[in-house]
């Protein structure tokens, strides 16, 4: 199916059969957890999960608490003498978006060095760092003079 449009109403069940990945799944019922539908409902509690969801969180410097992360966006080709180095000009070819899962976070604490793990035959590896802020409210469209006060 790839590169094919799945029409309206063809569930993930429908899918993972024509692909013939069925029994990759374990079961029939794995299959049915799939395409069910979940609606919310606050007065009910969550549907259990078949296995443990971990929460990612960072720890918020010079206290004991730590931030939930639940989302990384990321923006490719958005430094321009990065962007000449990797072959692209970037003039002509604008940023890209994407996500990365929450368990690409390496936490490296002050004042540490620590080894990050990457493919061994890896001959050409980019790497960054982020700078993290986090709201403590909500906020679109937020003033200069205001945004400090929702850090």
């Amino acid at each position: 199916m790839s590169g094919q449009f799945s029409p309206r109403g063809t569930t993930r069940r429908d899918i993972l059969k024509s692909l013939g990945t069925a029994g990759a799944l374990g079961s029939a019922a794995s299959l049915a957890a799939c395409s069910t539908t979940i609606s919310v409902n606050r007065a009910h509690a969550p549907p259990a999960t078949p296995f443990k969801i971990a929460t990612t969180t960072i720890p918020i410097a010079g206290t004991n608490e730590a931030f939930p992360v639940r989302r990384i966006y990321c923006i490719g080709r958005n430094y321009a003498a990065h962007a000449r180095e990797m072959g692209s000009d970037p003039t002509r070819e604008p940023p890209f978006f994407f996500q990365k899962p929450t368990d690409a976070i390496q936490l490296v604490p002050p004042g540490q060095t620590v080894d990050h793990p990457y493919p061994p035959l890896t001959k050409n590896y980019h790497y960054e760092i982020e700078l993290v802020a986090a709201l403590k409210s909500g906020g679109r469209n937020i003033a200069m003079s205001d945004a400090l006060s929702h850090v």
